[in-house]
Parts: C-alpha cells; sequence; structure tokens
C-alpha cells in the first residue's frame, strides 16, 4: 500500500499564502488521480482540487477557484497545492489523497482510495 506524506502547513496570516506538497511512499503509477481535500473538525471532508497526472488535467471544488493551484513536480515527485490570498475559512487539516481509475473530477472522499495523515493550516487576523 502506498503511503501518502503531506508537507507545508503551518500557522499564516490572513491574505499569506502557503504551498502544500504531497508525496509518496513509492511509485504511485497505478494511481493516476491525485488530489486534495481539506476537513474543520465537526464538519464534513470537503474535495479542494484532483490532477490528472497522465496528462496533468486539474479539477477544482467551487470555492478553489482561482485562489488554488493543483500541479504535480515530476522532478520531485510530488502534488503540490498552493494556495494564496489565504481567510480564515482557509483554515482547516488538508490532506493528501490518491485513487485508481481516470475519474478525478469526482471530489467526493468516499471515491479516493489512500489517504494521507494531513497537514495543519491555521490562517490568523
Amino acid at each position: 500500500q502506498v503511503h501518502l506524506v503531506e508537507s507545508g502547513g503551518g500557522s499564516v496570516q490572513v491574505g499569506g499564502s502557503l504551498r502544500l506538497s504531497c508525496g509518496a511512499s513509492e511509485n504511485t503509477v497505478t494511481y493516476k488521480c491525485m488530489g486534495w481535500f481539506r476537513q474543520v473538525p465537526g464538519k464534513e471532508r470537503e474535495g479542494v482540487a484532483a490532477i490528472w497526472t497522465g496528462n496533468s488535467k486539474t479539477y477544482y471544488g467551487d470555492f478553489a477557484k482561482g485562489r488554488i493551484t493543483i500541479s504535480q513536480d515530476n522532478a520531485k515527485a510530488t502534488v503540490d497545492l498552493q494556495i494564496t490570498g489565504l481567510t480564515v475559512e482557509d483554515t482547516a487539516m488538508y490532506f493528501c489523497a490518491a485513487r485508481g481509475g481516470s475519474a478525478c473530477g469526482s471530489l467526493n472522499p468516499a471515491r479516493w482510495n489512500v489517504w494521507g495523515r494531513g497537514t495543519q493550516v491555521t490562517v490568523s487576523s
């Protein structure tokens, strides 16, 4: 089973930016879909963005369009999430996930197979 490890979380001020990275413990060739999700305690996990690593096609949750960019860094073998213009509403645990198949556009967490442990993002005013 591949293990995913997130990094890059932390505490930032409103309006700041963060870049989260997701690395895998082994070759994730089986998992062409890589995604980022976030969760606030007491709320359901929600999809932020996903990428089909075969051709770098990207998908975004409605709230993420414009401020959030998902990308893959082939040299580092990571999938990154760049967030700009952070607001307090972005405070959450951010999780990296992987899934097989080609339906990367589904950001329903139930459809994703492999999860990292998460990295905390805290935005303060």
